[in-house]
């Protein structure tokens, strides 16, 4: 492995690095598996005293902690004594961007072998992951809530930047009310309210994911300007209300399941209302864009994906919306502005 920048490299070193990525998840995977922050979270601990804590080979033990210093996670302050970095400090449990979670959730092995399908996917356009679990991400998650609560939290952390750059791109103030569907514990709908003072939110999703929203909403001061309902927005949604809020939800879902969810918000709005879908729109050419890599985890995960502008149009001409606009953001997504036609 190399220590140059990967632009300074020759193209085939480029392609070897891209190869061997895994390496350096599959290492931070078990730090966060371990816990390893929160046990060094009171300082430098000797990695033979750690190894004993956590049943581990003392030896290979301290051969991966001096790896994890290489990383910029740790560093060894005395021999065989090692401490947090404030790299290393992110990944403890409570550490604001939850990169604990989304490690646990997307590193693990469940992410990691669907990634491993991706040849089955692209020769069959079906997912990974329901090939190795039998059932799709959401059946799945609803059956292990443990897990529904990391990845409530992951997508907070994955997506962190985003609500408060949507929050700062799109006037809300001209809405009374903002319902956003498939919300999980509102965060979207904090940071909108926290900037704009007139709406009024209203959280809608599976009854097992809103059960952390009412802590998480009262820990922001957002219990009273936030109501909460339970449902799927496969059958219906809250109706009588001035926006809807599609966030990372759009992208999820094959195309059929994209037209009753769109549907069901067309006929739940205001004649003059706003669906607003939140998502990593992609370029129409050849531009790089984060959205292109997530395309591939939608398509070997939970078997949606990620669109361009004229894809969005296609989508929405069905179910009775005409893409008004597309508002970026100081962040990767983009806020897809649809009308009612």
């Amino acid at each position: 492995m190399s220590s140059q920048p990967a632009a300074s490299m020759p193209p085939a070193a480029q392609l070897i690095q891209m190869g061997i990525a895994y390496w350096t998840s599959q290492l931070v995977f078990v730090a966060a598996q371990l816990g390893l922050a929160d046990r060094l979270a009171t300082g430098p601990r000797g990695s033979d005293d750690l190894a004993r804590e956590l049943g581990l080979d003392a030896a290979a033990f301290h051969r991966y902690l001096r790896s994890l210093a290489g990383l910029g996670l740790l560093t060894e302050v005395d021999r065989r004594v090692f401490g947090l970095t404030p790299l290393g400090e992110a990944l403890k449990k409570d550490a604001p961007g939850s990169a604990r979670a989304s490690i646990l959730i997307l590193g693990g092995p469940v992410g990691t072998k669907s990634w491993g399908e991706l040849l089955y996917s692209l020769q069959t356009g079906n997912t990974g992951f329901e090939k190795l679990v039998g059932k799709n991400l959401f059946e799945y998650l609803a059956e292990h809530p443990a897990e529904a609560s990391l990845f409530s939290e992951t997508m907070v952390g994955f997506h962190g930047a985003e609500p408060a750059a949507v929050a700062a791109a799109y006037d809300f103030s001209r809405f009374a009310t903002v319902v956003d569907v498939g919300g999980a514990t509102g965060n979207m709908l904090v940071n909108i309210l926290k900037r704009h003072a007139r709406p009024r939110g209203l959280l809608f999703d599976l009854p097992h994911v809103v059960a952390d929203a009412p802590a998480f909403l009262a820990s922001h001061g957002m219990a009273e300007r936030v109501s909460i309902e339970s449902g799927s927005f496969f059958e219906s949604v809250p109706a009588g209300h001035d926006a809807y809020i599609l966030s990372h939800i759009i992208h999820d879902w094959d195309e059929a399941r994209c037209q009753t969810i769109l549907r069901n918000v067309r006929r739940a709005m205001k004649p003059d209302g706003r669906l607003l879908i939140i998502e990593m729109v992609l370029p129409e050419d050849d531009t790089p864009h984060p959205g292109k890599m997530l395309d591939m985890m939608m398509l070997v995960g939970p078997g949606g994906q990620e669109r361009t502008p004229s894809e969005y149009e296609q989508i929405l001409r069905p179910a009775g919306f005409e893409l008004a606009r597309v508002v970026p953001t100081q962040s990767a997504v983009g806020v897809v502005e649809c009308a009612p036609k």
